[in-house]
């Protein structure tokens, strides 16, 4: 599995004081020059946190993937066709929420989610939906045209180590396998840990986890180097 570095909470620790320091762009090249295989990027609405300005820088960095989440709004999608980045996935998102709270119902916007996809794509973007474990949605992404899913993985963590971890966990599985079946590329992410990302390796043939918080706060502790060659050995037992 590869593993893509979300370096969001960097920018929110340098908002947080309105100057330049944590640089998100340096944030990115540690990463990078580690091993991270993507780093990823949420440019929300609010701009809460990554700003257009650190897209656009990230997206200049030499031999650097990235990933930008973003809603499906009209906005974003004229600055992912602006930016280009290589990849974007398509995540729900509230004013309020302090973080992504589930997946995007693709089901129940199916014809909007299509015509969304659509040029995306056809300027060379990889896509991905952000979705719930769920055989609708995964059927429903698989008919927008994106090529990959990023499965919520935020249940699963919340109920790691509880009674529920077997049930969640066969769930996420079980998507997994029925999405590789319809010829989509699988990745996941949310709330995933140096503890519970260990059963990933669980489900067969996932593309990358995108991991951001728990690295980040790792950092703070034993350095943003070092935390990102742990978070990548365990990816890649």
């Amino acid at each position: 599995m590869l593993l893509g570095v979300n370096i969001d909470h960097v920018a929110t620790l340098r908002n947080a004081r309105g100057g330049i320091d944590p640089d998100v762009l340096t944030a990115a090249r540690i990463c990078k020059d580690v091993g991270a295989e993507s780093i990823t990027t949420h440019l929300r609405e609010d701009r809460r946190h990554i700003k257009d300005a650190d897209v656009r820088a990230i997206r200049l960095l030499p031999k650097t993937r990235l990933n930008l989440e973003m809603a499906m709004t009209d906005e974003m999608q004229q600055i992912a066709l602006d930016v280009k980045p290589d990849a974007v996935c398509i995540v729900p998102e509230k004013r309020q929420e302090l973080t992504t709270e589930g997946g995007l119902d693709v089901a129940g916007q199916l014809d909007r989610a299509i015509a969304f996809v659509k040029p995306l794509v056809e300027s060379g973007i990889e896509v991905s939906m952000f979705i719930d474990p769920d055989i609708s949605q995964v059927s429903a992404a698989y008919k927008t045209g994106a090529q990959f899913i990023e499965l919520h993985t935020g249940q699963y963590s919340e109920y790691f180590g509880t009674e529920k971890e077997e049930e969640v966990f066969q769930s996420l599985k079980g998507a997994a396998i029925f999405a590789q079946s319809l010829g989509l590329k699988v990745n996941a992410g949310h709330g995933l840990n140096y503890e519970n990302v260990k059963r990933m390796h669980e489900i067969p043939d996932l593309v990358e986890l995108n991991i951001g918080h728990s690295i980040i706060a790792r950092a703070v502790f034993v350095g943003l180097a070092q935390a990102v060659k742990e978070m990548k050995e365990l990816v890649e037992e």
